[in-house]
């Protein structure tokens, strides 16, 4: 299997399983915050929606629309795609989990969507996933590398040392930050987390930067 073939086989799998944890849900879940500040686990599976279905070239003339503003975009993307009753946007949903569509960007921007919405999701609901730490390491791999702008985490990795307890890898030097694969992405991603998950002489400076 192609590195690009694997890395779909993931997202596909995210989705799906994410999908088994929203039947579940009574309706006044879906109005719980996420981990996205100012959306409900309702809205970020509307964004989920909208990502699943950007084209590259979609994408383009979206940010001519929204004047390059991502903030803007992503908004347009949520009020376009949150049906009135969740369940049918869970719908809309499953009828786009299997898609390969992308926006130009990384392939393993995918992997980041996938894990960090997930847990946008989950972890207000209480839920949880064991989500497979080769390819979350994959994904801190990209943010620790790609700056704020751009929808990384660059500027909060630097001068830290990050170091995944569940996986062999470490990234970066200075202060240690310790952490499971799956946190330090969240932190990295600028979501708020647990105060024992991140431990370290560098994690408090991480979280504040």
């Amino acid at each position: 299997m192609s590195s690009k073939s694997l890395v779909w086989s993931v997202v596909h799998a995210e989705r799906q399983a994410l999908i088994r944890d929203l039947e579940t849900l009574a309706p006044a879940q879906w109005a719980t915050p996420s981990l996205c500040v100012g959306w409900t686990v309702h809205d970020v599976l509307a964004h989920m929606v909208d990502v699943s279905t950007t084209t590259r070239l979609g994408f383009v003339r979206r940010m001519i629309a929204a004047r390059g503003d991502f903030d803007r975009d992503n908004q347009t993307g949520v009020d376009r795609e949150r049906a009135e009753d969740p369940a049918e946007t869970l719908a809309a949903y499953r009828q786009v989990a299997g898609l390969t569509a992308t926006p130009p960007a990384p392939l393993a921007t995918r992997l980041v969507e996938e894990f960090a919405h997930g847990e946008d999701i989950r972890r207000p609901l209480g839920l949880r996933r064991d989500y497979p730490v080769e390819h979350v390491v994959t994904a801190l791999g990209y943010l620790a590398k790609t700056s704020l702008k751009w929808g990384g985490g660059k500027e909060r990795a630097q001068r830290v040392r990050l170091v995944a307890t569940d996986a062999d890898t470490v990234i970066g030097s200075g202060p240690e930050v310790r952490g499971t694969a799956i946190t330090i992405v969240l932190a990295l991603s600028g979501r708020q987390v647990g105060p024992d998950e991140l431990t370290g002489p560098g994690a408090t400076a991480m979280v504040a930067g």
